[in-house]
């Protein structure tokens, strides 16, 4: 378990017995809306809080996401994995004509729960305000739909969208593929598929604090035990339940678990966003790092004190503010100039 003081005590693979190691505290004002988070996300989820979770993550009813704005929405079907019938929605803005850049968005819950609605609020902006085509998918979550299903899923919809362009409004030179925790897991791993099988040019890659890593080796994996949002316990449950058996061997796909690619060369440019105090820390600034090294593009951010997930659970606080913006500002400079 971790102390309120920002010691760890837990012991992970790296640690020896009894190791005590100070981790990075929250941000002063974010950790005063984390006792709010914990009665929608709690710290800990195993599989028993799984068909809570899906109640109490689902996205916010459309209507309520439009209210407001000028963006029309339709519902697709295309096919997923084995052919299987996959619903995604396309957002675009009213009045706007022609092919535009596009955003297949990839929701977050850890593969086993969240909708194609989840965590949309955060960019459903960019329909409005620069005339993006916005597309999410309902990918199928585990345990239920274990690997190949997600994955599969949410690459079937990047061919679907680069055979289907022209009907749904879409530049295929400027398609982008994007998603928070898991599915920032699930976009990195897209990315990997589309270079390894010939697949549709990918503009960028948009990687928010991504689950990449089913092994759970790196220092920050243990020292969040207990607190925050999504900690050790949880992130072994969402991999157990893609992965069975196949957890933590030498069988798991680097499509589904991306930080497993020992060769990153020919990726697209990648955005990495991830808070200092939160599991997926290092694994995300490692996988940064191996872009660089493999002669790719990457802007990595760590944002001090920023527990998992804080854009999403605290937005207006200042430092969400300013995650928010920088991530806008990239997306605007990679998909519009």
């Amino acid at each position: 378990m971790c102390d309120a003081d920002g010691v760890s005590s837990a012991s992970g693979p790296l640690d020896g017995p009894d190791v005590r190691r100070p981790r990075p505290g929250f941000d002063a004002e974010l950790r005063g809306g984390l006792a709010l988070v914990g009665g929608m996300f709690p710290p800990t989820i195993t599989p028993d809080l799984i068909d809570f979770m899906r109640t109490s993550y689902a996205g916010p009813p459309i209507e309520e996401l439009l209210a407001g704005r000028a963006i029309s929405v339709r519902d697709e079907v295309f096919p997923g994995h084995c052919g299987d019938e996959v619903i995604a929605s396309v957002f675009t803005a009213e009045g706007v004509t022609g092919a535009r850049p596009t955003v297949l968005f990839l929701h977050s819950g850890g593969l086993m729960f969240g909708d194609r609605f989840s965590g949309l609020d955060r960019v459903i902006e960019w329909v409005e305000r620069w005339g993006i085509v916005l597309v999410t998918i309902e990918y199928r979550l585990a345990p239920e739909f274990p690997d190949p299903y997600p994955r599969d899923d949410c690459y079937a919809a990047l061919e679907w969208l680069a055979s289907d362009a022209d009907r749904l409004g879409i530049d295929r030179d400027r398609l982008m593929v994007a998603g928070a925790s898991a599915g920032g897991g699930l976009a990195a791993g897209v990315a990997l598929a589309a270079r390894d099988r010939g697949g549709p040019a990918i503009r960028a890659q948009l990687l928010d604090y991504p689950m990449l890593d089913d092994r759970g080796a790196t220092p920050s994996t243990a020292d969040f035990d207990g607190v925050g949002v999504w900690d050790r316990v949880s992130n072994e449950t969402g991999w157990q339940a893609l992965l069975g058996a196949a957890y933590r061997t030498e069988a798991v796909s680097v499509y589904a678990a991306p930080a497993r690619a020992t060769d990153l060369t020919g990726l697209p440019p990648a955005f990495i966003d991830v808070g200092s105090a939160e599991i997926f820390r290092d694994e995300a600034v490692d996988y940064a790092a191996k872009l660089w090294r493999a002669g790719g593009s990457a802007e990595l951010h760590v944002w001090p004190g920023g527990f998992h997930a804080f854009d999403i659970f605290a937005p207006h606080a200042a430092l969400s503010r300013g995650m928010i913006a920088t991530r806008d500002a990239w997306v605007a400079r990679v998909l519009l100039d």
